[in-house]
């Protein structure tokens, strides 16, 4: 992965726009204004702290059908089990797949594609500020000052100061990538949740996505508070793979950890000039973490509008206001310990359709599936936390 091609005494310091960060949200961005073929006149950049040559992380996310990503999912299935203490079924979403990226495979592919068009730019270095100057934005990167049009940020530099009835847990994780000697695994079937781990620290799950018969990433997940020490992660994985996945003997070949906010502030979309995307412009579900498929859908919204309007400004970024209410009193709930996760999630999926489950979790669900899905829940807690939010 190469830096731009221009010496340093060549440097641009004026651009059409700058997207600040080159993770999942601004090498997404990037992407799809080349696929427009709108925006060949226009001279951007794209900065990042580090060069992207590991694979740090998987994104997985649900579609009916082939995305813009499609060249690099790694793996799709087409079935996934939900297990509980009382209630284990494997999910026939059709037509939705369960698909999964890995984070090396995506910097490849977006980095290909973004050097092959000479009106981007790639630079590395550490942004000390990004303000608002008269009519453009401006970035203080290494001791130079750069200006655009616009800036597209996806850095989020600290926790946001919450107001009332702001709620702020961290969805945290870690994986293991392992390799058994004997086949063990089913590759045509995931597990989306499993609850039968220990809910001590408070909601966790763990999920597995099998690669082959020998293969697969077992991901140990909490939605909490607080992170846990190093060694209880372990122990949640290691604990899993003896007693639900039978498996004695395995060899990890690689590990990821990761920190995801799950939060109801109300991140800035736009100030001045700059551009939020990805978790840092409210892209994150704050009841869940995803955040793939936010993201394509945000990316595509402003490449829309830019090329519209000539402008990157898109009415409710976040989504219509219903779902932020949702998901607050969800996170009400689990905030306060009202009702455990593993049971909330347990009568989504058992009194509803996984495609009615999976629409409402993408913010894509109709009404008439919204009272629903909120019927099956226990009435007097959420009915409480709801009015909590009003």
């Amino acid at each position: 992965m190469l830096e731009s091609k221009f010496s340093a005494n060549k440097r641009r310091q004026e651009y059409d726009y700058i997207i600040a960060g080159a993770g999942c949200a601004g090498l997404s961005l990037a992407v799809r204004m080349i696929h427009s073929g709108q925006f060949s006149n226009k001279n951007i950049v794209i900065i990042d702290k580090d060069h992207k040559q590991k694979n740090d992380r998987t994104w997985s996310f649900w579609e009916t059908e082939p995305g813009i990503f499609e060249p690099v999912v790694y793996r799709k299935w087409k079935h996934t089990w939900f297990h509980s203490e009382n209630f284990s079924h494997l999910l026939d979403p059709s037509p939705y797949e369960y698909k999964m990226i890995r984070g090396i495979d995506f910097y490849r592919y977006c980095f290909n594609i973004i050097q092959q068009h000479p009106n981007f730019e790639i630079r590395y270095g550490d942004i000390k500020s990004i303000v608002n100057e008269n009519n453009t934005a401006a970035i203080h990167l290494n001791d130079e000052k750069i200006t655009a049009e616009y800036v597209f940020s996806s850095l989020l530099l600290e926790k946001p100061v919450l107001k009332k009835n702001d709620y702020y847990l961290l969805r945290h994780f870690k994986g293991w990538i392992i390799e058994t000697a004997i086949p063990v695994f089913n590759p045509t079937e995931a597990t989306l949740m499993d609850f039968r781990t220990g809910q001590q620290h408070g909601t966790t799950f763990v999920y597995v996505k099998p690669f082959s018969e020998t293969k697969a990433l077992v991901e140990y997940t909490l939605f909490t508070e607080k992170l846990l020490e190093p060694s209880q992660y372990d122990a949640g994985l290691n604990d899993y793979i003896r007693r639900f996945l039978k498996i004695e003997s395995y060899k990890i070949t690689e590990e990821e950890f990761g920190i995801i906010p799950m939060t109801n502030y109300k991140f800035p979309a736009v100030d001045g000039r700059i551009v939020n995307i990805g978790t840092a412009g409210g892209q994150t579900k704050a009841s869940s973490g995803y955040t793939f498929r936010f993201i394509q859908k945000h990316s595509a919204r402003i490449v829309e509008n830019l090329i519209k309007r000539g402008n990157p400004f898109i009415a409710l970024p976040g989504g219509p206001p219903r779902f932020k209410f949702y998901d607050s009193t969800l996170l009400h709930i689990l905030t306060h310990n009202k009702l455990p996760g593993d049971k909330i999630f347990t009568r989504l999926f058992k009194k509803n359709k996984p495609q009615q489950v999976l629409r409402f979790l993408d913010n894509e669900s109709s009404f008439g599936d919204e009272l629903k899905i909120i019927s099956s829940l226990p009435t007097w807690p959420f009915l409480k936390a709801a009015f909590k939010q009003l």
